[in-house]
């Protein structure tokens, strides 16, 4: 399997980056390692805000609630610092047009710079109804502007409405479960870190290849599709295509991805022209998890399938009949593979073995936005 120099990162003051061979969840804040809400668990939460605010019949009050709602689904939806959301201007800071939301427009934090954080568009339109509403906007004259204090003990409050440790609704906490969150789905560690506000060293030359205006377009990608969850493909690569090969009947395709991987594909050269595939362009290579064949051992398995990752096991989850693997790649990624139950215990994978993660051109889907 091809791949561009590994990945080093050195350890930011309120995040601790992953090594090879170490877990998603070690994107965590230094000063208290802990678990944190997962993806189902943050959308209980996030109803329980949604039902909280239309629950009272005095519209002062649903308003107040609104605006403690919005400041949620930002800090959510984003990874934004309660005080960086705190500090702005929706009216401003908020592009519904392009589904952005700029954070330190202003310089809030010493050091800090302006980044732009995309949201569903989906996200987008709802907080531009909101927006335009006249009491709401009336009752913003302090735009987001609300003590710290209340919006933690309004988040602790719906997390124990939940059932939940109130410390895991808490505005921090929400801000690790995302970013969490984005790597268990397989967006790139240098974007969630720039999602983050934290800063990028040491990136490999697979993600400088990218332009800014490349990374924007993969994070917006990623949040539409996040939003909708048209596909039932567990395992995604997001990049951009690096060679076409062409033949009489089959095109191979190699994508370049943000992680440094090179997954190769072969289509029809039919799909080539439908969907106007050319050397450069941005695409998502989605592999499903019962395509994904596991092979033991550190050395690389001499076989026909064009696609070999190497990683570890971290989680088996053993059922009658299929057993489920998640695989780590380089500490950045995570991969699903399914095996029947039967040949899994003839096997003996075990959490912590090396395993290869083997699939053919074939069994990659290639889609564009």
């Amino acid at each position: 399997m091809k791949k561009i120099d590994t990945i080093q990162y050195n350890q930011d003051v309120n995040m601790i980056i992953p090594s090879h061979g170490t877990s998603h969840s070690r994107i965590v804040a230094a000063a208290e390692v802990g678990d944190c809400l997962d993806t189902l668990q943050l959308n209980t939460l996030e109803l329980s805000f949604r039902e909280w605010t239309n629950d009272s019949k005095r519209k002062d009050i649903r308003l107040s609630r609104w605006r403690i709602l919005l400041i949620f689904l930002l800090i959510r939806y984003t990874g934004a610092k309660l005080n960086e959301v705190l500090a702005l201007n929706p009216f401003v800071d908020i592009d519904i047009n392009n589904s952005t939301v700029r954070f330190n427009n202003d310089s809030v934090e010493k050091g800090s710079e302006a980044r732009d954080v995309r949201i569903s568009e989906t996200l987008s339109r709802e907080i531009e109804s909101a927006l335009v509403d006249v009491d709401f906007r009336a009752s913003l004259q302090n735009l987001l502007m609300v003590d710290p204090g209340f919006v933690r003990r309004k988040f602790y409050e719906r997390a124990g409405s939940c059932g939940f440790d109130k410390k895991l609704g808490g505005p921090e906490m929400i801000r690790k479960a995302r970013a969490i969150e984005l790597m268990q789905c397989n967006l790139p560690i240098p974007v969630v870190q720039k999602i983050l506000g934290h800063s990028t060293p040491n990136l490999t030359s697979s993600y400088v290849s990218f332009s800014s205006e490349e990374i924007q377009q993969v994070t917006k990608n990623f949040m539409e599709r996040e939003s909708t969850y048209k596909t039932s493909a567990r395992n995604s690569f997001f990049g951009k295509i690096a060679t076409i090969k062409r033949g009489d009947i089959q095109t191979c395709v190699e994508i370049l991805t943000l992680s440094g991987h090179v997954i190769t594909t072969i289509i029809t050269n039919d799909s080539l022209v439908r969907l106007g595939l050319q050397v450069g362009r941005l695409v998502t290579a989605e592999v499903k998890a019962p395509w994904i064949i596991l092979q033991k051992g550190k050395a690389e398995p001499a076989c026909s399938a064009e696609n070999r990752i190497d990683g570890v096991i971290k989680r088996k989850d053993r059922g009658e009949i299929n057993t489920e693997y998640a695989i780590e790649i380089a500490g950045e990624i995570e991969l699903c593979a399914i095996a029947a139950t039967s040949h899994a215990h003839q096997i003996d994978f075990q959490v912590g073995d090396n395993i290869w993660a083997v699939f053919n051109s074939s069994s990659v889907v290639l889609r564009v936005e």
